[in-house]
């Protein structure tokens, strides 16, 4: 691939979140970003223990 095909590339997430990049295409478009994904937003880790303490909770029938 040629650096001269590059050009400003705006990138559109599902969340409604834009920002632009170079590439070889003119648009792209994400599902998730890292305005939206659980890994960057810190969501997936206090989801994962809150799920595994409760199905522990429940395992043994602790109130």
């Amino acid at each position: 691939m040629k650096n001269g095909n590059y050009m400003d590339t705006k990138v559109t997430c599902a969340c409604g979140n834009t920002f632009t990049v170079k590439s070889n295409k003119p648009e792209l478009h994400l599902e998730v970003c890292n305005k939206c994904h659980p890994f960057f937003t810190g969501e997936q880790g206090k989801a994962a223990k809150t799920g595994a303490v409760d199905k522990f909770n429940r395992k043994y029938g602790i109130k």
